[in-house]
């Protein structure tokens, strides 16, 4: 499986848009349209992403990217991460979470983190999976994950 991380676009916005969560996780995540809403009116650190799998969009997620902010702790969160209804259940996520992280890395951020529902069990099982702890805070009513790495 290829997955790729492609910029939101005027090419790709459609396709965004298209991609919708199962009705109950709907709870847990704006829809894609106000997502984009929601990165326009935050241009300056918002970085929104379709995730693609051999060509075909799959998926959105979009980060906060704001390597100048006071609290280094919370430079690098991962805002919204879905993948499409239908594509659910083969891997996309986990394989897309990992370029995820790559790209934090490689893009000078020194941790992520995200905050979701604690009854999202699912997104909870996969973040943990991949290494992601509570930090003990919560954000909003949500529970605080981070991910970090060793420094060099």
């Amino acid at each position: 499986m290829n997955i790729e991380l492609r910029p939101l676009d005027a090419s790709n916005r459609e396709d965004c848009i298209r991609l919708k969560v199962t009705e109950d996780q709907a709870a847990y995540i704006a829809s894609n349209e106000s997502s984009l809403e929601d990165a326009g009116e935050n241009a300056a650190v918002a970085r929104p992403f379709v995730i693609y799998a051999d060509g075909v969009a799959v998926g959105f997620t979009m980060f906060a990217f704001e390597p100048d902010y006071e609290d280094p702790d919370s430079r690098y969160w991962l805002w919204r991460f879905m993948i499409d209804e239908k594509r659910q259940g083969r891997g996309y996520g986990r394989e897309a979470l990992q370029q995820i992280i790559a790209y934090f890395r490689e893009n000078g951020a020194t941790n992520i983190r995200l905050s979701t529902k604690e009854s999202n069990v699912n997104a909870i099982r996969l973040y943990e999976s991949v290494g992601f702890k509570r930090t003990g805070g919560m954000v909003d009513e949500e529970t605080e994950f981070e991910l970090n790495w060793p420094q060099h």
